[in-house]
């Protein structure tokens, strides 16, 4: 068993990026979303109703209750929480004494008190995925800094027994996403995922595409089929991989993962998803490969005794069967041809919904006992290891260590088994009822959650689209967003790893009607009223809003369709169609808005109450958000990651080389234990001339 040193270093750093990118991003918005004149003020999701503090925090998890005490309201306490999310977040990324268990439980903390108030802006799958992540780094961090020792064994020397043993929720974390995300565009019935097309969608009907998705979207029609089979081969075969008992295996499941992020990131604006989940893919990493210790990167000798070499020769013929029966199961149940007179690859599904549904019910039950049987063979290893400590005081304070985390590591898989057996109601029914239990007293918290991405593909007859317009006179109307698509001969922009959250429940509404998104009536009000956070989230620069200097005096909205253009076609990117209108034209103190907002309870029934402009944190929150207001979201996270990579940078340049000196020093001891053993030798030789010499006359006498 290799060690997971740096991988689980280079998670810990993963999750802390990510974190700072979640914080940042959230911060610029929190203004328009959640403050008291904001689209969906925080502070009325707080409501106190008498309970004891901690049933308080149990109930209803944030710290966004003792902001009154604080003399914040709650938008400027979300903001607090947000900058030392940020904070704590870059000192992690940059500090290795920050990569401490009691510094990640600050950011999921943090994390989850925005959680608990950020309402429909909040509730995305990734928003839950970083949660569950970032509970299992306080597990994963280590309670004492990384230090440095001797290879013994394909292990560190002196590491702990249970150190890899959190680091092993990580990975069946990434199963259950992948497997699952894989499974429900099947079980949906979606017939672009059933017929291979959903790719020839996918790219320009997606929530914020790249200038790279319009370039995807014109390759040709068989391509988007085989990469529809390439997503279903690396989203359901290869994740049972990820428990394989030989490491190339794992480090193929690795690779083929990375690539479908990579490639997700190109094309589409997914904010920090996909980091995210290239983050987890570190558990499928060790040591050896990333050549973390010069006593691990000598090439593996070819093993002498029979028993070794037959083991080995075993190993690499059940490598070889599993990417055959990978290449011949994609080949049969896709229907891969050659057509070698066009030169394309044609495919199509070749099973129906009952065969896959029968498969499913066989699968699911057998990859629970897969993850149990993976588990409980990691506990006999570190069992072992255990056993091997040294010292009675060594090995009981491992001891201890190891029931804690050995326990945790067991509840969290038991309640993760609830939401993952979602994919299958016949093995959700058939599992523990201590699991469920289990699951049903945390399940608020967010620390196991089901997940199921792209579950079908919407557009397919052209990309819905609403436009919000304003106008003073009823007769001209204008409104562009900075970020959703509006302007035809404007380009999709690149965004990752911001997200802008009104720009993505935009996309939302325009599925269904307005009353679908209560949320859209709170946005017309602001914008009618000319509130400037709320027309911050529409354009960052005020002076590019067409109506900075007076509100508009009415607001409407319409549904288009909208394709990416054709190639040839000269300085534009999308052309559009009208289809219907999605909101009436209204205006303050209108009828039919003042009926929405009654009805959706967006009436604000008593005014905030004023706080102290002498409080001084509040003034300091404040002093930060002038100065950072006029930077773009984008900008600001790509300056903080150009500012982390410009520390790294100095610290690798300024940071000693130990490495090299000991290899200096291994050298220097060579040279001298070489001299000592010439001179010894010299010596010797000295004495066994003298001794002859003295020899032979004593003879000749």
């Amino acid at each position: 068993m290799a060690s997971s040193r740096v991988p689980q270093q280079l998670f810990l750093q993963g999750v802390a990026a990510v974190y700072l990118f979640a914080f940042a991003s959230l911060y610029t918005q929190i203004p328009g979303l959640y403050g008291p004149e904001g689209i969906l003020p925080a502070r009325r999701t707080l409501r106190p109703q008498g309970k004891g503090l901690w049933q308080q925090l149990w109930e209803t998890p944030t710290l966004l209750w003792e902001a009154p005490r604080l003399g914040l309201d709650t938008a400027q306490g979300l903001d607090l929480l947000t900058l030392l999310g940020t904070v704590l977040a870059l000192g992690a990324l940059l500090l290795n004494s920050l990569r401490h268990p009691f510094v990640y439980l600050l950011l999921w903390v943090a994390y989850r008190s925005a959680y608990q108030v950020g309402q429909v802006f909040l509730y995305f799958q990734w928003d839950s995925l970083l949660l569950e992540t970032g509970f299992l780094a306080i597990l994963v961090a280590p309670l004492r800094g990384p230090s440095k020792h001797k290879i013994l064994q394909g292990r560190l020397a002196g590491a702990l027994p249970h150190e890899d043993l959190p680091f092993w929720l990580v990975r069946w974390l990434l199963f259950r996403l992948m497997f699952a995300s894989g499974v429900v565009k099947l079980t949906s019935r979606c017939p672009t995922w059933w017929g291979l097309t959903a790719l020839t969608y996918h790219y320009e009907t997606q929530c914020l595409p790249t200038p790279a998705a319009w370039f995807a979207h014109h390759l040709p029609v068989w391509l988007h089929k085989l990469s529809v089979v390439a997503t279903f081969l690396i989203e359901i075969a290869v994740p049972p991989l990820f428990f394989a008992p030989i490491r190339r295996l794992r480090l193929t499941a690795f690779y083929a993962q990375a690539l479908l992020q990579v490639l997700i990131i190109i094309t589409g604006n997914y904010n920090f998803f996909n980091l995210l989940t290239l983050v987890l893919t570190t558990a499928l990493l060790d040591d050896r490969h990333l050549s973390a210790e010069p006593g691990l990167r000598c090439h593996k000798k070819m093993p002498t005794s029979w028993p070794k070499a037959l083991l080995t020769a075993l190993s690499l013929l059940l490598e070889l069967t599993v990417y055959g029966l990978l290449a011949y199961g994609t080949v049969y149940y896709f229907g891969l041809e050659v057509d070698w007179q066009q030169h394309i690859i044609l495919s199509k599904t070749t099973f129906t919904f009952h065969q896959f549904s029968q498969w499913l019910k066989t699968v699911t039950l057998p990859t629970v006992w897969l993850g149990t049987a993976s588990l409980a063979w990691e506990l006999l290893v570190v069992l072992w290891r255990w056993i091997q400590v040294q010292g009675w005081s060594r090995k009981f304070s491992a001891g201890i260590q190891l029931s804690v985390l050995g326990t945790a590591t067991v509840a969290l898989f038991l309640i993760s088994l609830v939401p993952y057996s979602y994919v299958e109601p016949g093995t959700h029914g058939r599992l523990w009822t201590g699991a469920h239990r289990l699951f049903g007293s945390v399940e608020h918290l967010q620390l196991a959650n089901s997940y199921g991405l792209f579950r079908r593909m919407t557009g397919v007859g052209g990309r819905p689209e609403v436009v919000l317009e304003g106008s003073y006179d009823g007769q001209h109307w204008t409104i562009e967003f900075m970020y959703k698509p509006g302007n035809v001969s404007r380009p999709p922009p690149f965004l990752t790893p911001h997200q802008p959250r009104l720009d993505w429940q935009m996309w939302f509404a325009a599925l269904g009607p307005h009353t679908h998104s209560p949320w859209f009536t709170g946005l017309v009000l602001r914008l009618l009223q000319g509130k400037e956070p709320v027309i911050r989230l529409v354009q960052s620069h005020v002076a590019n809003y067409p109506f900075h200097e007076r509100p508009p005096t009415y607001l409407r909205a319409q549904r288009y369709k909208y394709w990416f253009s054709k190639p040839g076609d000269q300085s534009r990117w999308w052309h559009r169609q009208w289809v219907e209108e999605f909101f009436p034209s209204v205006s303050l103190g209108d009828p039919t808005l003042e009926t929405l907002l009654q009805q959706f309870g967006l009436k604000d029934k008593s005014p905030p109450r004023a706080r102290s402009p002498s409080n001084g944190l509040a003034q300091t929150l404040n002093w930060v958000r002038t100065q950072l207001s006029p930077l773009e979201p984008p900008i600001l996270l790509w300056g903080l990651f150009g500012a982390v990579v410009a520390i790294r940078v100095v610290q690798t340049l300024l940071a000693p080389r130990p490495l090299q000196s000991s290899k200096q020093t291994r050298e220097e001891k060579r040279k001298q234990t070489s001299k000592k053993d010439s001179r010894a030798a010299s010596e010797q030789a000295a004495a066994n001339s003298n001794s002859r010499d003295s020899w032979a006359p004593r003879r000749k006498k």
